[in-house]
């Protein structure tokens, strides 16, 4: 490891870590926090993706693993998260909100869910905007994505089905197929 990339991982500016590592004969006289790397391996499925929470009760730690302290709770089941990356076993997710963090892969489940994230949001019997409106989605409002084609989702929400344009909810890419 060379005196640039050790100052990088360990956090330490290049002269304090060049101070340091000539004391262990040119190798790092301190042990490098786990950080994502690109040698670890993670599920190996393509990042950015969403996701959603398993529990009703998440931690979110400052890095990936059980030694870094809890930055705060989730405590929506079904809440979607977008994974941005993965280091092992544990998934970096950012919320609608924009607020990331570190989660264990346990937590969370491949099941699709939305949330209206900005303004009141119609939910339609038929994917076009001229069908019947079957409700109205206020903001914070989860729901279960059933399938997505074009700029229509197929959406339930509290046992109503219906359908959504993408642009009013976020927990999917605008071009994302969902079968």
């Amino acid at each position: 490891m060379g005196i640039r990339s050790a100052a990088l991982v360990c956090g330490f500016s290049v002269a304090l870590a060049a101070f340091l590592l000539p004391q262990a004969g040119g190798k790092a006289a301190f042990a490098a926090p786990d950080k994502p790397t690109a040698q670890r391996k993670g599920s190996g499925l393509p990042i950015p993706r969403f996701a959603s929470l398993r529990s009703d009760e998440v931690n979110v730690r400052t890095g990936p693993g059980a030694r870094y302290p809890i930055d705060w709770m989730f405590k929506r089941k079904a809440m979607p998260v977008e994974i941005v990356a993965e280091y092992e076993n544990w998934r970096k997710i950012r919320d609608w909100q924009g607020a990331s963090g570190w989660v264990h892969q346990s937590l969370l489940s491949g099941k699709r869910s939305f949330i209206i994230s900005a303004k009141t949001t119609s939910l339609y019997k038929t994917p076009a905007s001229s069908a019947e409106v079957v409700a109205k989605l206020e903001p914070e409002v989860l729901g279960e994505i059933r399938s997505c084609a074009g700029d229509w989702c197929r959406v339930k929400v509290s046992g109503v089905s219906g359908w959504i344009e993408r642009s009013g909810m976020w927990g999917v890419y605008k071009s994302e197929p969902i079968n």
